[in-house]
C-alpha cells in the first residue's frame, strides 16, 4: 500500500486511477489528432482541457465507490455500481465536455466517441473491481504468533484480499502456546525465522503477539529480517494500514505519546478552517432549495418546529448547540431521558425517514460549520449525557475531542449505523485514525465517499 499525506492507499487501486486517467486523457488526443492537421500545436490547447476532463471524471467516479477495493458480494452488486456510475458519469462528462475549452479542437465531432470510452471504462473498470477484484501486485505474509491476534490478523486479511495481501503461513512464538490456527498453517520452528521468511519469499511480517517481553519473540531474528528488506509490523501500525483504524485493544498511551501523527499545528488548521468556510459556503447555498423542500414537508407533516437544537461536545470537550431538521415527533423524548436513535425507531416521523436515509437532516449543521463549532469532516459529535457514558466505558475516548467535529467523519463512511458502546469502540477506532492521520487530502477522499454513501443509502438509518 502506498502512503500519501499519511493515508493508505491500496496500491492496486491507486494503479487502476492512474491507467483510467491516462485512458481518458489519450482518448482526448487521439480524437483531436484525427482532426487536426500542422504539426503538434494543437497538444498545447487541447491537453489542459483534456487533463482536467479526465481528472474530473475519475474523481466522479472514485466518489461513487467504482475504485473501493474488496470484491462485492453478488453480480447484482456489481451491474448496479456500473449502472450507477454510468448514469452519474456519463451526462456530467457531456456537460464538462462541452463548457472546457479546446481551441481549436472540434470538440462535437468528438464527443460521443469519448463518451462512449468513457462508458467502456467504467464498465471494465466495475466488472474488474466489482466481480474479479484481483490484484495488480500481491504482498506475501507471515505472521508470528498462533493465537487469538493471529486470527484476528488472518480473517482482515482475508476481508481485504482484493488489496494483494495474503498469509503465506503463522511462525510460533516462543512462549505462545496456544494455536488457535489451522495446524497445517503453521510453519516449522526447526528453521528460523529469517530461513521461513527466504523459503516463503515473505514481503511483510506482522508481529502479532500482545506480549513480547519474556522471550515471546526475538528482537534480533526481527532485526535480521528487516535489514533483509522485510517489511515488519507491529498490530496498531497493522490495522492502521489495512483497515484505517486504530486499534483500542492493541494501543498503548505511549504510542500515541511517541507515535507518528496526531499533529495540530497552526497551518493545519488554517487551512482546514479556510475548507471549512469556502466549501461550507457553498454547499450551503447550493442546499437552499433543498433545505426549503424540506422544510415545508416537515410542516405539513407535523407542524413546528421544523428545526431543533441539542447540546453536543466539540473541540476540547466544549459544549455547544447542534442544528437539524427535526426527524422525529415533536414528543420523542417526553420522559427526558437520553437516548440512542435505532435503526428502525418509532419516533422517526414519515419524512424523518426520508431525510435520514439521504442525510438531508444532517444539512443545517452546515452552519454550525460556518460558525466554526464543527467541521466539514471530523469525528461525529455525541451529546454530553453519552460522553460521559463512553468515557468511563471507552480507553482514550477522548482524544476524539482533540478536533472539532465533522458534518461526516471516517467512521461515517467505514461504519454502518450503530447505537450500542460495542458500535461506539467500532467508531472510535476509525476516529482515532482520522485524529492521527487528517489532512486536506484525507478530508477530500472522506467528502468524496461521503457522496457514495449518499447515494447508494449505505449505513442510513
Amino acid at each position: 500500500m502506498l502512503r500519501l499525506f499519511n493515508h493508505y492507499v491500496p496500491t492496486n487501486a491507486f494503479a487502476q486511477v492512474l491507467f483510467d486517467a491516462l485512458l481518458l486523457f489519450a482518448a482526448i488526443l487521439v480524437a483531436a489528432s484525427v482532426q487536426t492537421t500542422g504539426g503538434l500545436v494543437w497538444i498545447g490547447e487541447v491537453a489542459p482541457s483534456a487533463l482536467l476532463f479526465a481528472c474530473m471524471m475519475i474523481a466522479l467516479n472514485g466518489a461513487l465507490g467504482l475504485y473501493r477495493g474488496g470484491p462485492t458480494s453478488s453480480l447484482y452488486d456489481t451491474l448496479a455500481r456500473i449502472l450507477l456510475s454510468l448514469l452519474a458519469s456519463i451526462p456530467v462528462a457531456y456537460a464538462a465536455f462541452r463548457m472546457l475549452p479546446w481551441g481549436l479542437f472540434d470538440q462535437h465531432n468528438a464527443e460521443l466517441t469519448v463518451v462512449l470510452i468513457l462508458g467502456s471504462v467504467l464498465a471494465l473498470r466495475g466488472f474488474v473491481v466489482g466481480a474479479a477484484g484481483e490484484p495488480i501486485w500481491r504482498r506475501r505474509i507471515l505472521v508470528i504468533g498462533t493465537g487469538d491476534e493471529a486470527v484476528a490478523v488472518d480473517q482482515s486479511l482475508r476481508n481485504l484480499s482484493s488489496r494483494g495481501l495474503s498469509v503465506v503461513g503463522f511462525y510460533p512464538a516462543a512462549n505462545n502456546d496456544a494455536v488457535e490456527v489451522s495446524g497445517h498453517r503453521v510453519l516449522p520452528a526447526s528453521e528460523s525465522l529469517l530461513e521461513a521468511v527466504r523459503s516463503h519469499n515473505v514481503n511483510e511480517i506482522i508481529v502479532a503477539v500482545r506480549e513480547r517481553r519474556g522471550g515471546s519473540m526475538s528482537l534480533k531474528q526481527l532485526l535480521d529480517c528487516k535489514l533483509a528488506g522485510v517489511k515488519v509490523l507491529d498490530l496498531s501500525s497493522f490495522y492502521e494500514r489495512v483497515r484505517g483504524q486504530v486499534r483500542i485493544d492493541a494501543l498503548k498511551a505511549s504510542w500515541l505519546i511517541y507515535g507518528e501523527g496526531f499533529r495540530q499545528g497552526w497551518v493545519r488548521s488554517t487551512i482546514k478552517r479556510t475548507f471549512d468556510l469556502v466549501v461550507g459556503t457553498f454547499m450551503l447555498i447550493s442546499a437552499l432549495p433543498v433545505m426549503l423542500v424540506t422544510a415545508i414537508a416537515i410542516a405539513i407533516e407535523s407542524g413546528l418546529p421544523i428545526f431543533y437544537t441539542q447540546e453536543r461536545v466539540g473541540r476540547g470537550g466544549r459544549v455547544f448547540r447542534v442544528i437539524k431538521f427535526r426527524s422525529m415527533r415533536t414528543d420523542a423524548e417526553k420522559d427526558g431521558k437520553p437516548r440512542w436513535a435505532s435503526a428502525k425507531d418509532d419516533r422517526v416521523t414519515r419524512v424523518g425517514r426520508i431525510i435520514r436515509k439521504t442525510r438531508i437532516d444532517e444539512l443545517p449543521q452546515l452552519l454550525n460549520v460556518i460558525r466554526g463549532d464543527m467541521s466539514l469532516v471530523g469525528p461525529r459529535p455525541e451529546r454530553p449525557y453519552f460522553v460521559d457514558q463512553l468515557a468511563r466505558d471507552i480507553p482514550f475516548f477522548a482524544v476524539r475531542h482533540s478536533v472539532k467535529p465533522g458534518l461526516t467523519g471516517w467512521a461515517q463512511v467505514r461504519y454502518q449505523y450503530g447505537s450500542t458502546v460495542d458500535d461506539a469502540v467500532q467508531k472510535l477506532q476509525y476516529d482515532l485514525y482520522y485524529v492521527k492521520n487528517h489532512s486536506l487530502f484525507l478530508d477530500v477522499l472522506i467528502l468524496a465517499e461521503t457522496v457514495r454513501v449518499v447515494l447508494t443509502g449505505e449505513g442510513a438509518h
